[in-house]
């Protein structure tokens, strides 16, 4: 009977991480629109920084993107409780942000933002965020993404200034333009099977 007992534990418990995992994949669909935005925000950086004056392009950009991200979660504030793994899903991402907004500030207004050590840094610096993110949330999609940016990171490296730029662009479509669209689906998917069960 004790042997029942410890096995019925066991499932219960594996139960538990099974469900947690569900609600933190869910919690990061719900924020799907942040990675488009982020997404769109760094086009937008980039087509103005190519234009002249880059430090304060990004500085500008970032900041704005950063009060519309801080005033658009204010407004969709969840019901759900917050959970651990979405505690540390929350600070991986906000800790990203800033690491990035302070040396990339830093190498713009001090002009020494080389294009292929920038996108190596993005690429490195995003591919950890999504590589983390995906590993607690076990999302083979996020995984993918971090992939796809360390791959950028890499290709960086080997190309030219047009190339590294390119390279960049295409990361941001797949990983923030494509992969919030997709958490944005999924969520929305979601949400309508809820109501209707």
């Amino acid at each position: 009977m004790p042997e029942n007992a410890n096995e019925m534990e066991l499932k219960d418990r594996l139960k538990l991480i099974e469900n947690m995992l569900a609600a933190g994949r869910r919690k990061t669909e719900n924020w799907g629109w942040t990675f488009v935005l982020w997404g769109v925000a760094y086009y937008v950086a980039i087509i103005w920084s190519a234009r002249g004056n880059s430090g304060v392009a990004w500085s500008v950009t970032m900041v704005a993107a950063g009060l519309l991200t801080a005033a658009i979660a204010a407004r969709r504030k969840s019901h759900e409780p917050d959970t651990t793994i979405g505690r540390a899903i929350a600070s991986i991402w906000i800790s990203l942000g800033i690491s990035m907004y302070l040396l990339f500030m830093a190498m713009g207004f001090t002009h020494r933002i080389e294009v292929h050590v920038w996108v190596a840094i993005i690429g490195t610096m995003l591919g950890m965020a999504n590589a983390t993110s995906g590993m607690i949330l076990k999302w083979k999609v996020q995984l993918a993404c971090a992939m796809v940016w360390w791959a950028a990171a890499i290709a960086a490296c080997f190309g030219d200034a047009n190339q590294s730029t390119i390279v960049l662009l295409i990361a941001i479509f797949f990983c923030q333009i494509v992969f919030g669209i997709y958490a944005m689906i999924r969520g929305s998917k979601r949400q309508r099977e809820a109501v209707h069960a």
